[in-house]
């Protein structure tokens, strides 16, 4: 590296001392040649001002000229900003003068890599004035929701590196992904004695791990491409491929310039230089790497494809899927940005899979996708946090309003508009309880009609729905749509669990209600029962030493456990959300213990975050 650099030195220095050795010959010249006046006499030679007698002075020593010189005489004088020598070109070795690029080469290099051959590559592609400080980092400032921007500021590198590095996949709670979620894309400052720019990798490694791909390239874009660390940069790439916004990684791509390697990041130059004008060498770059063969067949295609896209080139490039056995997500985003059909077996095997979460949460958001394929996407997604149940009502909206789709898509949408408008109560509750029972993921069918079921008055008649109905409300935070059944549900239910947990205005419970709902619990190992009582004693419902009637033990101490008490002892509030999304990792409630639910709880409480921890406690007791 050292020689490449002293070549590149070498190069750059020939070239500077040829520039101004012509400058200085032209400048000469024209001082030699100047053109005449075309004025008449008189106008341009003023006539000269009379000049005063030189003082007489001491007769200069004179100095013996050196031998062989020329005889003294006048000398013209210097050039202002010019030395009065050019210093000598720096001799090259034969070795470093082979390795020189020759004229064909250099013809073929964009102008990125000739910046990055003489080293003329700016570390920023944005004026001084208009950089952004990296003092604090994020989406969401406090003013729109977010949380405390110092919270994390006098914390030690050590532990949150190893909160954020410890969470690596999806939480068991969809409210506690909004939460996280919350708390990551907040604009806080980096941790005592971490750069900022790991902290910002950090977290997009989070929010990539979790789906939330959208806001992982929101909150890396709120960095200069200039401040970007390869950590940064990888999570970067991952959040751009998923959300198959491919030139939207171009300026960092190209600012980087050979930063990296691989053939993916070769391929992505090759497209970038095509959008920034540079059609021919995108396609003699390409087409190199297909020579070289340093990636399959189909990625090839498919980046020539959309490097054609900006203009001349490779545009009517035909894209082949024989021979290809699986889905990437190169291949995913590339296919969906060009609008690429995809072979149906190839889709299928990917979701079946097991990075079937990563294409169901990607597939979910992506605006160019059919509206029946996101739907099939969307279970999981809304299921997870990713979609709201707005989000939901919108898709469904625009399939019912689609003639030319059918199937159960359709067939859901008719019933989800039946939820909303029908004539009577009873009919929109069946068609909700068919929303309940359809799909893959019936937890989804609840956050679609979330909003259809706090439409439902409050009546003896309709109790027996009641618990699914305030859970459906739930889904969506509808915590005073839910209360209004108080009166409504019978002591010891679903329903009045759920009110209990949720109610922000809610009291401690009674003995009687709680003991009849545990009696009537059928959950497996009576999960939710323990919820229930952990998630009172957590909200301050029900006293903590009382757990231990129901045979709950909140007594049992972890370091996670004592981590999160002293992080809400101290009041702060980023730090218990992150430790809290770190005791919530796992695929399904049954890897949730009733001690992690009173801790989360109990200290989201005692923070400021009492919303987020109802809830979360209701969401346990409703899924359990």
């Amino acid at each position: 590296m050292m020689r490449r650099a002293g070549l590149v030195a070498g190069v750059a220095a020939i070239a500077l001392g040829g520039a101004l050795a012509a400058g200085l010959s032209t400048g000469l010249a024209s001082a030699q040649q100047a053109p005449e006046s075309l004025l008449p006499p008189g106008f341009d030679d003023p006539a000269p001002t009379p000049t005063p007698a030189p003082r007489p002075t001491a007769a200069p020593t004179p100095v013996p000229a050196a031998p062989g010189a020329a005889p003294a005489g006048p000398l013209p004088p210097p050039i202002p900003g010019v030395p009065a020598e050019l210093p000598a070109a720096p001799q090259l070795s034969e070795e470093e003068l082979s390795r020189l690029p020759s004229f064909e080469e250099l013809e073929e290099l964009s102008t990125d890599q000739l910046d990055d051959l003489l080293g003329l590559k700016p570390k920023f592609d944005i004026p001084p004035a208009a950089r952004r400080s990296m003092a604090r980092v994020g989406l969401i400032s406090t003013d729109e929701g977010g949380l405390p921007s110092q919270a994390l500021a006098r914390q030690p590198a050590k532990l949150v590196r190893a909160i954020l590095k410890g969470t690596k996949g999806p939480l068991v709670s969809r409210w506690g992904h909004i939460m996280m979620r919350r708390a990551l894309a907040s604009r806080l400052a980096a941790p005592r004695g971490m750069n900022p720019a790991e902290f910002v990798a950090l977290r997009a490694q989070v929010l990539n791990s979790m789906g939330e791909f959208a806001v992982a390239r929101g909150l890396v874009q709120d960095v200069d491409a200039g401040n970007w660390s390869p950590a940064m940069t990888t999570e970067a790439l991952k959040a751009y491929i998923a959300t198959s916004d491919i030139v939207g990684a171009c300026p960092a791509v190209r600012l980087q310039g050979s930063a990296r390697e691989d053939a993916q990041w070769d391929m992505l130059q090759a497209i970038c230089n095509a959008y920034a004008g540079e059609g021919a060498l995108a396609a003699s770059q390409l087409n190199a790497a297909q020579n070289r063969e340093i990636a399959p067949e189909i990625d090839l295609l498919l980046a020539q494809r959309f490097a054609g896209a900006a203009g001349r080139g490779r545009g009517g490039t035909t894209v082949s899927w024989d021979g290809v056995e699986e889905l990437t997500p190169w291949r995913f985003a590339l296919a969906n940005a060009l609008g690429e059909e995809i072979p149906a077996g190839l889709i299928e095997d990917a979701i079946a899979g097991p990075r079937a979460d990563y294409y169901a949460m990607a597939g979910a958001t992506a605006p160019m996708l059919p509206l029946d394929m996101r739907a099939g996407y969307a279970e999981l997604a809304a299921s997870r946090g990713i979609l709201s149940a707005s989000a939901m009502v919108d898709l469904y909206s625009q399939i019912y309003a689609e003639p030319t789709i059918g199937g159960e898509f359709s067939d859901r949408a008719a019933r989800l508009r039946e939820a909303y408008l029908g004539v009577e109560p009873d009919s929109r509750i069946t068609a909700m309880r068919g929303l309940w029972g359809e799909g893959t993921i019936g937890f989804s069918g609840q956050i679609l009609t979330a909003f259809a079921a706090a439409r439902i008055p409050p009546a003896a008649d309709q109790a027996d729905d009641a618990g699914e109905l305030i859970a459906s409300m739930l889904t969506a935070g509808l915590d005073k749509d839910a209360a209004a059944w108080a009166g409504t549900v019978e002591a010891g239910s679903l329903g009045w669990a759920l009110i209990a947990l949720a109610d922000p205005d809610a009291g401690r419970v009674e003995d009687d209600a709680l003991n009849a709902f545990v009696a009537s619990d059928d959950s497996e190992d009576e999960r939710k029962s323990a919820f229930l009582v952990a998630a009172l004693a957590g909200l301050g419902r029900l006293p903590v030493n009382a757990a231990d009637g129901y045979g709950v033990d909140l007594s049992r101490q972890t370091r996670w456990t004592r981590i999160i008490d002293r992080a809400a002892e101290v009041e702060n509030p980023v730090m218990v959300a992150l430790l809290a999304g770190l005791g919530m990792q796992g695929q399904s409630w049954s890897q949730m213990t009733p001690l992690h639910l009173y801790y989360l709880t109990s200290s989201l409480r005692r923070v400021g975050m009492e919303a987020e921890a109802r809830m979360i406690a209701a969401e346990a007791v409703a899924r359990g």
